[in-house]
């Protein structure tokens, strides 16, 4: 895989420029080698980690590209296996998000039945494999491919292009409705319904856009700002953990989660699921 993809070139102010060298350093060794990853020859010790608001300042600011041209195909084959590990890219990704699951033939790959905790939404999603029923989890691209398009990608290759579309960071299952109407939209326009998820969801896309050389538009970048201000030293990733193995909690209603002694539940958290918190900021039985 080709790593010659270069951050265009940017002004950050004096103070900044050693700050921005040190996190575009540390990105090189936080991404794996085997994906395009920004271009820094900066001398400088990389960090263990990076501050996604930090990393976010090293993307270039700049209106959109226009659609033009768009085809989802410049992106390579629709969950091609780029890993060669013999399990497509969507099946990959629910081995990875779901809980509880079952396989088609019993060989671990193609999944037949799973429960997925989806962060977006703070529900719980029995997915079942069928014409009529797996569209019911739908694997979401963290930044859309053609948001990608209208902000760097048209400048990738079609190899970067195919690793951008099946790279499991920028890859995530969810809710299928939730998942069409976010559409392509970016952090400007569209968020994960579940608050307690957004530092996350943003903080992903931070790094995804730095590995591929993205930018983005002054309204994107200071959403995203304003999120990661909320949580302080949020960390860029670099990988997605894989789900726990644990026991799916579900409590039908509040009463259920104060007996158990597990409330206040928050998102991500076991338990929590948007039908319990009322005023939708994340933090569901605080009553």
């Amino acid at each position: 895989m080709s790593r010659n993809a270069s951050l265009p070139d940017t002004t950050p102010a004096s103070g900044a420029r050693w700050t921005a060298s040190v996190v575009l350093s540390a990105l090189l060794a936080l991404f794996s080698s085997n994906l395009p990853a920004v271009a820094a020859d900066t001398g400088t010790e990389p960090s263990a980690t990076v501050q996604a608001a930090d990393l976010l300042d090293t993307l270039p600011v700049k209106g959109r590209a226009p659609k033009t041209g768009y085809e989802r195909s410049l992106f390579g084959a629709t969950w091609a296996d780029v890993d060669q590990n013999g399990c497509d890219t969507r099946n990959d990704i629910l081995n990875r998000d779901l809980t509880e699951i079952t396989y088609v033939t019993g060989v671990p790959c193609t999944v037949k039945t799973g429960v997925l905790a989806d962060p977006y939404t703070g529900t719980v999603i029995n997915f079942v494999r069928g014409t009529t029923t797996s569209s019911a989890v739908q694997i979401d691209h963290v930044v859309a491919l053609s948001d990608a398009w209208q902000k760097g990608a048209q400048q990738l290759t079609t190899e970067q292009r195919t690793a951008f579309a099946n790279d499991p960071l920028n890859l995530q299952s969810t809710d299928g409705p939730t998942n069409q109407q976010k559409g392509d939209g970016d952090a400007a326009t569209w968020l994960p319904p579940a608050k307690g998820f957004r530092c996350e969801y943003v903080a992903r896309q931070v790094s995804v856009k730095a590995r591929y050389s993205l930018w983005v538009t002054q309204a994107e970048h200071d959403a995203i700002a304003g999120i990661l201000a909320t949580c302080p030293g949020q960390q860029a990733p670099a990988t997605v953990a894989a789900a726990s193995s644990a026991t799916v909690v579900y409590y039908a209603n509040c009463s259920e989660a104060v007996a158990a002694g597990a409330a206040p539940l928050y998102a991500g958290t076991p338990g929590y699921r948007s039908g319990l918190d009322g005023d939708g900021d994340g933090v569901a039985c605080e009553g």
